[in-house]
């Protein structure tokens, strides 16, 4: 799930005019919530990793700064592949500016933790769409030995851990957790003893986060079930090349905008399984989805037929990702008839709707429930990128929209989407990075 929200470096926008499908190829990046995480476990190597297929966008160079804050050597290979030497690390503290602008960046205090036996973390920032505790996170330290795990003990939005030494613990998550199902794993590697993770999260990056540790010489097993055991090791001796899973998540993104526009485009270098709950839904509303072993194509064979309303109900994982519910919400305004959204992982991941209405959208909010009535006829307009995902329904949006749309924040977007703009444009979009736009909230309504 997304870990990120707060603003990095210069705002800018987008200027999208548009109307216009999309038809050609595109290749997925690396997975950006899988490279989070693994570059927060290669802290735990006794030795030097290579790491390839590195999405190259904000969020992981943020990650890879913080790794170098603490000490430890990152050299650039080129712009996807990086050597990562962490035994000159010389800190466990976490407390710098950088913390604050990825939510990824709680995923140092099991690292730390399993490193040096201590971790002081200043808590992270995160997109701000429902209430984020870590409170499993700090359950789970606890139960493995940590002091400072209580929240009380939280100092000045500062957690101080320390385990002498961390042991192995049977720990029970009261809800499925992505982030305290890493968490646990990444300190349970070096623990003393056998640690069970029940009710663990088995989303695909949590699979490619325990394949990295394995290969460094972890002995983690059940990754991707709701029960994982890891048996805890003295050293990970490292000196191994691992590759990055895609993006399930910007591959769906590229499905959609083909949807939306009535394009036909075909999508490389994924996983057609990870994309399973999207593709039934589509095809539920009528596309045609074809799937080879690492691609899968989109297009309508008759674009005269209406689109059939669905409903579509977040889960975690192999349920449908809640990092693609804004996006899937713009392809249930072309359906012709009432769809239903149901959001069943965050509180208040509606907050990019009003955005939508400037541009069209027919959409009754009620609680976690958004009702979506159909044939919207999108038009150009300045709108927000609330949060990441948020901001690439926009970008879905305005490809579909008649006339000019300018996106506001769009340096959000590039936080989990590689050359966004680049690659769009190689299918046939007009869009473009600007610096000026017209007045915000002022709708454009270019034939």
């Amino acid at each position: 799930m997304d870990q990120t929200d707060n603003s990095i470096g210069k705002n800018y926008a987008y200027e999208i005019k548009g109307g216009v499908p999309l038809k050609g190829n595109i290749d997925i990046s690396g997975s950006k919530n899988a490279a989070l995480g693994v570059i927060a476990a290669s802290i735990m190597v006794d030795g030097a990793c290579t790491l390839e297929n590195v999405p190259d966008i904000l969020d992981v160079h943020v990650m890879l700064d913080l790794l170098k804050t603490l000490g430890a050597t990152v050299d650039k290979i080129d712009n996807h592949t990086f050597r990562i030497n962490p035994t000159t690390i010389n800190t466990y503290k976490a407390s710098g500016p950088l913390v604050s602008r990825i939510r990824a960046s709680y995923y140092l205090m099991g690292a730390l933790l399993g490193r040096c036996g201590k971790a002081s973390i200043r808590l992270p920032g995160g997109c701000n769409f429902g209430t984020r505790p870590i409170d499993l996170h700090l359950k789970a330290f606890q139960l493995m030995g940590a002091t400072g795990a209580n929240p009380s003990d939280i100092n000045s939005g500062t957690v101080n851990l320390e385990a002498n030494p961390l042991h192995g613990a049977r720990i029970y998550l009261d809800i499925v957790s992505v982030g305290a199902t890493i968490n646990a794993m990444l300190a349970a590697c070096k623990a003393q003893g056998v640690t069970e993770i029940i009710n663990a999260a088995k989303e695909p990056h949590i699979v490619d986060v325990a394949n990295f540790l394995n290969s460094m010489g972890a002995r983690i097993k059940g990754a991707g079930t709701d029960i994982i055991k890891i048996t805890g090791v003295p050293v990970l001796p490292g000196n191994f090349t691992y590759s990055i899973i895609p993006d399930q998540i910007e591959a769906g993104t590229y499905m959609i905008a083909a949807a939306v526009t009535d394009g036909d485009v075909t999508i490389h270098n994924l996983i057609p399984t990870h994309m399973e709950p999207l593709s039934a839904k589509m095809r539920e509303m009528g596309y045609t989805i074809e799937e080879g072993d690492e691609s899968i194509r989109v297009y309508r064979e008759n674009v005269e037929q209406e689109l059939y309303p669905a409903t579509v109900k977040t889960s975690p994982y192999p349920g449908f990702p809640t990092d693609l519910q804004p996006q899937t919400v713009v392809l249930l305004c072309s359906a012709n008839g009432q769809s239903r959204m149901h959001e069943n992982v965050w509180q208040n991941r509606f907050q990019y709707v009003p955005e939508l209405a400037k541009m069209g959208a027919n959409i009754d909010v009620y609680e976690r429930i958004a009702l979506v009535n159909g044939k919207t006829s999108f038009r150009g307009a300045t709108v927000e990128a609330t949060d990441l995902r948020a901001g690439a329904a926009m970008v879905c949006a305005a490809l579909e929209a008649s006339g000019t749309t300018y996106i506001m924040n769009a340096q959000r977007i590039d936080r989990g989407y590689e050359h966004i703009v680049q690659k769009l444009t190689d299918l046939g979009a007009n869009i473009r990075r600007v610096n000026d736009v017209p007045e915000y909230g002022e709708e454009d309504t270019e034939a």
